[in-house]
This record gives C-alpha cells, structure tokens and sequence, in this order.
C-alpha cells in the first residue's frame, strides 16, 4: 500500500524557517520531520512513498538524492577513474520514494488528484508532511476496511484552534468551525483512502481536500473517523517546532516507532 504524503504547502506560519526550506524539511532533532513521519510508516511495513511537492520542492529532491551519501561512511578514489565504497548501510534502503510536482499553488485535493496515476491498488494511505503521531496504522487500515468507509481520517484532540468534527459511531457526520474552548476531535490526517471513493470528488488544482470531497463524503455517510487518543502534534509555528526538538532531544519522543 502507497504512502501519499502533502509536502508542497508554503508554510507561512513558520516563516523563520521556511523561507529558506519546505515546511517538511524542517528538523526534528538532525532529520526532517518528513523523514520521522516517513519513519513511522515504515515501521509498520509500508515504505513506498509518493510526495506531493510544491514550494521548494528542489530541497526535498535534492535530500533524497543525496540520502546515500550523507547517512554513510564512504571511501573516494579520486583521479581519472574515481571510485566510491560505502562501508555502512542505512535502515532505509528497501524505501521507494516518487517525488511529484504537483506546482506551488495547487490546493490539497489538487496535489491529491494529480498523484493518483501513480497509486495501482484501491487503497492507499495519506498524510500530511508536518505532523507526527503515535497512531496505530495497522488499527486505522482495519477500522476503515470494517466502517466499509471511502475514506477513514485520524480524529485527535489537540488545543482549541482547529476546526472540530462532529462524530457519531465512528463516522464523521458534521465539520465545525473553530470552538473557542473544545477539547472535540479534529482531523489529524493519517488518512485511509480507496481511490475510486475519492478521485471523482477531486475537481481541479483550487480543489481543498477537507472542503467539499470530504464534507460529502461525510454527508453521505461514508467517511469514517478513527479515534486517536494518543500522542499527536503538528509544526505550525516556532513553539511547535521547539516541542517537537525537545521532546526527541531528551529520547523520549512518543512518536518513535522504530
């Protein structure tokens, strides 16, 4: 099963740090935070990844270019006839990683639409590239398949600024704008997705996945939600990036999964 994962936003509320860089490649610790969601899914066997690239998308090209070269040991013979021996492997040699420019401006649903030629089978996971998550993948692919839902999304309660969802028997049966004070669930992405559910819902490149695809679906009554109590942060601003660095700093980050 592919992992789609939504790395071409402009991240304007972490300018500091993405003028320079996407909001994926931002650090935790000395990787990405895409490399520790990317992490997280392998984990539980699934390593073939498409990534959705907009703003800066060269960066992200250029890391998994260059993965190789930076996270091993290596001799060079130099001169006419160079030659190169790695004298490590990493843990990430069996990932398969397709990058798409899906354009700077393109909406999430347009990003979504415009990778799907490259999904084979009816189901695929997807997430967002700025927020990590102890989430049960294995669980959620099974809620999904037993809901009979199109689409299943993580539900996590963080602070009160996002919109809340209405939940009823594990389907999701309203969207809510922002509550002042609501512990409530909000879509924590960690998507399961069938394809031929989704596809027709997405309408052009201005087309916002949790607008109109996922309001009918819920309105139709087949997007599913499950419930994640557990650990779950996304890095909208500097605070969130600090939280991010000093939980992994102290080797305790409860995303850690491998």
């Amino acid at each position: 099963m592919k992992v789609v994962i939504l790395c071409g936003g402009l991240g304007t509320r972490l300018r500091e740090e993405t003028e320079y860089r996407p909001k994926p490649m931002v650090p935790v610790g000395n990787r990405p935070i895409l490399w520790h969601i990317m992490k997280h899914y392998a984990s539980y066997g699934y390593k073939e990844f498409i990534l959705c690239l907009g703003y800066k998308g060269e960066v992200i090209k250029d890391y998994f270019r260059n993965y190789h070269w930076n996270t091993s040991d290596v001799t060079m013979k130099l001169g006419k006839n160079p030659k190169i021996t790695w004298h490590k492997c990493h843990d990430e040699e069996d990932w398969t990683v397709t990058m798409i420019d899906t354009g700077d401006k393109t909406m999430t649903g347009g990003r979504l639409s415009r990778v799907l030629k490259f999904i084979d089978e009816e189901e695929f996971l997807l997430t967002y590239g700025d927020g990590v998550s102890d989430v049960n993948i294995s669980k959620a692919i099974e809620f999904h398949r037993a809901k009979g839902a199109e689409v299943t999304l993580t539900a996590v309660r963080p602070g009160g600024r996002f919109g809340e969802l209405g939940l009823e028997s594990g389907m999701v049966t309203s969207f809510l704008e922002k509550p002042e004070d609501s512990p409530a669930y909000i879509n924590g992405g960690f998507f399961v997705m069938n394809k031929k559910g989704i596809a027709d819902l997405l309408t052009g490149d201005d087309c916002m996945l949790e607008r109109d695809p996922l309001e009918k679906l819920s309105q139709a009554g087949k997007l599913a939600a499950f419930e994640h109590n557990g650990f779950w942060q996304c890095m909208d601003n500097l605070r969130e990036m600090a939280l991010l660095n000093d939980l992994w700093n102290s080797g305790n980050a409860p995303w850690k999964s491998w």
